[in-house]
């Protein structure tokens, strides 16, 4: 009924994905971006605000008691200039750089790498005042004025209960000198700062974790979307299915030519097949003319018994052989002993001579 109706049942393709990614459609939270930059700001500040207050004091101070004539002098404005913000600068630049670096992390860990011009070039559907009113009253539109208008609350609540909690000392703050009282309204706005920053990060990582589930369901693929991706991809599927079913009978066809061939088929016993064959006059080592599993191996198996050819289970052989030795090659080095055994026993059974089999002793 899912594919009667075209709903979109297949979870997205790799193909799929990447297309959206090369068109810059990924899961992406603007808000976590702005609230991990807040919450770090307003911890640099704390922890390096205080130094910076200083400086700036110290710098005010010497300005002050350097004060020289009044006069339009270039060279000195210019020198001046340039003291005062290789100071400053000199503090702001390691709260600066961080802040680029938290900004840059936060969102490489939300979309990796991704470079993609063409969402800079201009997209005159965007200036459509009909499509941006669509946009606006869409269900995502109506979502995201919801979830702002929950943003303000809670900003509102968190910072309405930090001031609470501190109702006390501002009560008292008019008793305190102006030092003091400047500190703690600076102390007071980073804390009010700092737990509106945690609230907002938390809320946005709920809305990131919404962005991708909806990003998700967005990819997700019809039945008839994933055929025609893999018949873009890989070929007409009946072409394929045709392909593959040639290349089984060719191989089917091959294994009827070279069992009848070998003087022994290994089996595991009813998984695997491996048909050998081994001429001392031509041959350095034994060969595997045939081998299969499953269907392909129970044909092995028939095959040997209408040409009255021994079947012999030997399951570790078996496995080797079948893992690590291709149709017309030799046996590797290290399986000439187990070889050799189940060879010596097929010509004991037949009453041939058994021939001696290089690297056999070993």
């Amino acid at each position: 009924m899912a594919e009667s109706t075209g709903e979109k049942t297949q979870d997205a393709t790799p193909h799929r994905r990447q297309q959206a990614r090369d068109k810059g459609q990924v899961a992406y939270s603007q808000d976590l971006g702005s609230a991990a930059l807040l919450v770090i700001g307003t911890f640099l500040l704390i922890s390096w605000g205080e130094k910076i207050v200083d400086l700036a004091g110290q710098i005010m101070k010497f300005q002050l008691k350097n004060v020289g004539p009044l006069t339009v002098d270039q060279d000195a404005v210019v020198a001046d200039a340039h003291s005062l913000v290789t100071a400053l600068g000199g503090a702001l630049l390691p709260i600066l750089a961080l802040l680029v670096v938290g900004a840059v992390v936060v969102n490489l860990f939300q979309v990796g790498f991704l470079f993609t011009p063409q969402r800079l070039l201009p997209d005159p559907s965007r200036l459509s005042p009909a499509a941006g009113l669509k946009r606006i009253l869409s269900l995502s539109g109506v979502m995201r004025l919801g979830f702002g208008l929950f943003k303000v609350i809670v900003v509102a609540v968190v910072a309405g209960t930090v001031i609470f909690f501190r109702r006390d000392q501002i009560l008292h703050a008019s008793s305190l000198s102006i030092p003091v009282l400047a500190r703690f309204i600076v102390d007071t706005c980073l804390s009010t700062a700092l737990w509106v920053g945690v609230a907002l990060f938390l809320l946005a990582v709920l809305d990131y974790s919404y962005q991708r589930w909806k990003h998700e369901q967005d990819l997700r693929m019809t039945h008839q979307e994933v055929r025609e991706e893999m018949k873009n991809l890989q070929g007409d599927p009946q072409v394929i299915a045709r392909r593959r079913a040639i290349q089984r009978q060719m191989a089917l066809n091959r294994i009827g030519e070279k069992v009848p061939q070998a003087d022994v088929v290994v089996t595991n016993p009813t998984e695997l097949a491996i048909a050998i064959q081994y001429d001392p006059q031509e041959m350095a080592a034994p060969v595997v003319v045939a081998k299969g599993a499953g269907l392909v191996a129970q044909r092995i198996r028939r095959l040997a018994l209408e040409n009255n050819i021994p079947v012999v289970e030997r399951k570790p052989l078996a496995r080797q052989l079948y893992r690590e030795v291709e149709m017309g090659q030799p046996i590797p080095d290290d399986s000439y002993a187990a070889v050799a055994e189940v060879l010596a026993y097929v010509y004991q059974l037949q009453g041939k001579k058994i021939p001696n089999l290089p690297g056999a002793a070993a």
